[in-house]
């Protein structure tokens, strides 16, 4: 009877393992189904199982870098966040490359000519959109390190300009003369860019004068001074003053210099100065010369 027993479980524990070997026998050989691409060495077997594996790895990926991205962003503003999409897009999609070219090729594919082929496609987006990796990455360094704000004031090649929108790629300001330029991002990584209320909201300007010879340089210095003094827009801490420059050609040379919190209508605080300069040395007997040269006509003897 034991022996009858013993037989019968010894043929279960064959009967078992030969239904798991079957089982797996063809698990492996549904995996194995695929299409196969080319002939010789450069055959590429598209299978069952590297398409389920390619999908795990595109899952796995795609959980790493949402967690990157929240990790890169928790501390921005909303603003700034949705600014990053775009760069967030195309690092996903190199990443889903690298990613299928590594799984292929742990999946005992040769990748060589996909590789060759995908280096000289890089190759080329890289010379063709250089200036426009160049601008992104511009970009992210702005909104990272905070360089630049909306409503900044920066000169650029000589026009000065109120900035009102930072994108990604561009930046956009609006000049003295209402007119919009844009900024490619590069320039605030690889130009000298002035701006002119990064760290505080006042600027120094300066209006400069010239005087003729002999005239009452107190009198010149406490008439500039009281016009900035009671000129609208103009602080009164720190003090306006006054800069005897150097004794020009034709003038003596004088600076007015005052603080103002609005650098980008400072055109027209200028000119309302220069407009009561040139009243009041009229009623002080100021004159501003004009440039003089004198000419010596030298006549030849004749012959």
């Amino acid at each position: 009877m034991v022996k009858v027993l013993n037989m019968i479980q010894d043929t279960q524990s064959k009967v078992e393992e030969i239904i798991e070997e079957d089982i797996w026998g063809a698990i492996k050989e549904f995996l194995n189904l695929g299409i196969r691409f080319g002939e010789g060495e450069n055959t590429i077997n598209i299978t069952i199982g590297l398409l389920l594996l390619l999908t795990f790895a595109f899952l796995a990926t795609g959980f790493i870098l949402k967690w990157l991205r929240k990790l890169i962003t928790r501390r921005m503003e909303e603003e700034d966040k949705l600014k990053f999409v775009s760069v967030f897009k195309f690092i996903r999609y190199v990443v889903y490359l690298v990613v299928i070219l590594l799984t292929m090729s742990s999946a005992g594919i040769d990748i060589t000519l996909l590789l060759t082929a995908s280096a000289a496609l890089f190759v080329g987006l890289g010379l063709a959109l250089q200036e426009l990796f160049q601008d992104i990455i511009g970009g992210i360094f702005i909104i990272i390190d905070k360089s630049l704000h909306v409503g900044d004031i920066i000169e650029v090649d000589g026009k000065v300009g109120k900035v009102f929108e930072i994108k990604l790629r561009t930046t956009r300001a609006i000049t003295r003369d209402d007119k919009v330029i844009i900024i490619p991002n590069h320039k605030f990584i690889s130009d000298i860019i002035y701006n002119y209320t990064q760290n505080h909201k006042t600027t120094r300007e300066q209006v400069r004068i010239g005087v003729a010879y002999g005239s009452d340089i107190q009198l010149v210095t406490k008439i500039l001074k009281n016009i900035a003094e009671d000129q609208n827009g103009v602080l009164n801490s720190p003090k306006p003053f006054v800069i005897f420059e150097d004794f020009g050609d034709s003038a003596l040379m004088f600076s007015l210099n005052f603080y103002i919190t609005d650098s980008f209508s400072d055109p027209r605080i200028k000119s309302e100065i220069r407009y009561k300069i040139d009243a009041e040395f009229r009623k002080n007997a100021v004159s501003i010369p004009f440039p003089q040269r004198d000419i010596h006509i030298i006549q030849q003897k004749p012959f």
